[in-house]
């Protein structure tokens, strides 16, 4: 009586979700009498909740042999699709695919139509990415159909999930979203199961921040928050919800909190789940390095990187703010030059170009912001167009098109200024001000840097108060000209007697650009030859 007592609780507490209680009672009684292939089930499922995942394994396992033993072949299969999907989120590939392949050999000679045959089409979705998205996105698109006809709501949310990443991933951002939210509102309707239900709420939020849908990824994550502050005794899933909350608080300047919120996801994802536990590192380093601290950043990085996470781009913007250009120019052409993916490339693309405008490679940075322009026009959403904005914003002050510069900096910081991304906001504004001293506009260059210190003052971004420092250092002695670094550079070239190509060809810059420079050049100096613009170079010491 007392192991069927113990079973009893432990099915009651499993249903309450007391993971906690479920898995000591279940475990009790399987202690006792060995359980049954279902509560088997349950006991790896409570397990896999509070943190066990070795005994998750184990116990799955255990509850396959179960079911092949009283021949139910389509709950055997099931068992053996979340233990490859597990293994393989373990990076262990072999065993993944041995038991993928196991399943399969299960089902063969199985005329009739079973939910299994679905989930086992999701990762051939996953593998016919690289022959083509509409192959892949055709394989999710029967896996769900499979789940409609065999009423198996996991299956479905599983599969829109993925028919709406590989729309994202080919910049069909409204269809993707779309897809999500349908996926979505079976999650927050609490009609899929529990593992389902944190694998869903992680990769949806994790494929919003891609696509840069801030408003559902705030909406999603206070969700996720909800849910698992209902089941306490819950660990996994909770370190993946503590790092995108750390992530919104980053892009909302609450630097402090952000990096505790990550130490905690740390905390809790590690030895559970690897992945989590990486990107907690990476959050960490990320608001190290904008505030300053440069160590603290460079070992979260490392541990990122050894917990398998690609430590890119902001490993690349830690050598440029430490000076070290070239070495940040090599990582980040390294890891642009391996990337085909839309959206990997537009989370790498902005770095790219600050990267190599820093080192003075301003065609390089303009070939870069004409595809990050492309990519952001196929995702038809503000945040990509204000990325986008920006870079060109930047490209055209690094190029002596200030006036140009100007509207697309306009253009970006309304965007920033409307999600509430104060940082964000605050970059675009020092290069606002930057445009307004080339266009000899002091009062606009003034009021557009001290709004900017003000904001990098509160958020405790040091390097970027440093940078506003050296950059208004390096203003010409009372603004008497005006001119761009890149301007001064093309001006001396000129007055040394240098052909437009010959300054073209020296800078890496087409002929039409260096015209354009020459165009800015007289307009400001109230000039309107070469020799008296060489006059004047040689009047003011720069040759």
């Amino acid at each position: 009586m007392e192991g069927l007592d113990h079973l009893e609780r432990g099915r009651n507490h499993y249903e309450q979700r007391a993971w906690a209680e479920a898995y000591r009672m279940l475990s009790l009684a399987d202690q006792e009498t060995p359980l049954g292939a279902s509560d088997l089930e349950r006991l790896a499922m409570a397990a896999y909740l509070v943190g066990r995942d070795d005994e998750y394994l184990r116990t799955l396992e255990r509850a396959h042999n179960a079911y092949l033993n009283s021949d139910q072949c389509a709950r055997a299969v099931r068992c053996a699709f979340w233990l490859a999907f597990r293994v393989l989120m373990r990076g262990e590939m072999g065993r993944a695919n041995g038991w993928l392949a196991r399943a399969q050999r299960l089902l063969e000679g199985d005329a009739s139509e079973c939910a299994e045959q679905g989930y086992l089409l999701l990762p051939v979705a996953q593998g016919l990415k690289l022959r083509g998205y509409e192959a892949a996105y055709a394989a999710a698109a029967e896996a769900a159909a499979i789940g409609e006809r065999c009423g198996d709501l996991d299956l479905i949310a599983c599969a829109r999930m993925e028919q709406g990443r590989i729309r994202l991933q080919q910049g069909q951002v409204e269809a993707g979203l779309a897809l999500l939210d349908e996926t979505m509102v079976m999650v927050t309707g609490g009609e899929l199961s529990p593992l389902v239900t944190g694998l869903m709420y992680c990769s949806v939020i994790a494929a919003c921040q891609q696509v840069y849908a801030f408003d559902r990824t705030r909406e999603w994550t206070v969700a996720l928050t909800h849910w698992c502050e209902g089941q306490p005794d819950m660990v996994a899933f909770v370190g993946a919800c503590r790092v995108h909350r750390a992530e919104i608080m980053q892009l909302r300047g609450t630097w402090p909190e952000a990096i505790e919120e990550a130490r905690r996801a740390g905390v809790r994802s590690q030895g559970i789940d690897r992945r989590a536990a990486a990107a907690a590192l990476y959050q960490q380093a990320e608001v190290h390095r904008l505030q300053g601290e440069f160590a603290a950043a460079e070992e979260a990085y490392r541990g990122a990187s050894q917990l398998g996470l690609e430590p890119q781009p902001g490993l690349a913007l830690l050598r440029l703010v430490q000076g070290r250009t070239d070495a940040a120019a090599t990582a980040v052409r390294r890891v642009v030059g391996a990337s085909t993916d839309l959206l990997k490339r537009m989370s790498l693309l902005p770095a790219y170009i600050e990267i190599t405008l820093a080192g003075d490679d301003v065609e390089d940075a303009r070939n870069a912001c004409r595809e990050l322009e492309d990519i952001a026009r196929s995702f038809g959403t503000g945040v990509p167009s204000a990325i986008a904005a920006e870079a060109r914003g930047a490209v055209d002050l690094a190029d002596g098109d200030a006036q140009a510069a100007l509207g697309s900096l306009r253009r970006a910081f309304e965007v920033w200024q409307r999600i509430e991304a104060p940082y964000a906001a605050a970059r675009v504004r020092v290069l606002i001000g930057l445009a307004c001293r080339a266009v000899g506009d002091d009062d606009g260059t003034s009021l557009e840097i001290d709004a900017a210190r003000s904001i990098f003052e509160r958020l405790g971004a040091t390097p970027d108060l440093a940078r506003i420092d050296s950059l208004m250092k390096c203003a010409p002695s009372g603004h008497s000209h005006g001119l761009t670094p890149r301007e001064l550079q093309v001006l001396r070239l000129v007055a040394t007697g240098e052909s437009n190509k010959a300054v073209a060809d020296e800078l890496f810059l087409s002929e039409r650009t260096i015209e354009r420079h020459l165009s800015n050049i007289f307009t400001k100096l109230d000039l309107s030859t070469r020799t008296a613009a060489t006059a004047w170079a040689y009047e003011h010491s720069l040759i």
